[in-house]
């Protein structure tokens, strides 16, 4: 059974993008301070306007509409990293041993990336790179030396 709500319509969707649009403006011009401190009704002014137009047009709502999801996602994959990594970099733990935790660290990395690949079907792609006609050797050569060049490139000595 679908679940329906005021916010499954048009007129839904209209007024979240306009809440969206209009909080986020009214917090950027709180935050910078463009028009002076303490100007929140010139700023919640500009927001209203800067919110009207945007809904105002099609293509502009429907992009907001088509990349809010994946943002949702992408906040979750980082949201899930950070507490796990303040799980590792807790204070008090491994204070004995401080190579360890950024070892935990890379696993961590290594687990997240793993899990958004198997979930999102990513994970077949990448192996069918490495198996589809044989070459997978070549492959993983090759992949190698570019992290290499940028490994060497980044930890390089300056001149």
């Amino acid at each position: 059974m679908v679940y329906t709500s005021i916010f499954s319509s048009a007129l839904g969707q209209l007024i979240l993008a306009f809440v969206l649009i209009f909080t986020l403006v009214f917090a950027v011009l709180q935050k910078s301070k463009i028009l002076g401190d303490g100007k929140k009704q010139i700023d919640a002014l500009i927001a209203l306007a800067i919110a009207l137009i945007v809904i105002s047009v099609g293509s502009v709502l429907d992009f907001i509409q088509h990349i809010i999801p994946f943002m949702a996602i992408g906040l979750v994959i980082i949201l899930v990293f950070m507490i796990l990594m303040g799980a590792v970099f807790a204070d008090g733990t491994l204070k004995e041993m401080p190579w360890l935790k950024w070892v935990f660290a890379i696993v961590i990395l290594v687990a997240v990336i793993v899990a958004v690949l198997v979930f999102t079907k990513g994970w077949d792609y990448i192996l069918s790179f490495f198996s589809s006609d044989g070459s997978w050797a070549g492959n993983l050569i090759l992949i190698v030396i570019i992290v290499l060049a940028i490994v060497f490139s980044y930890f390089g000595k300056d001149k």
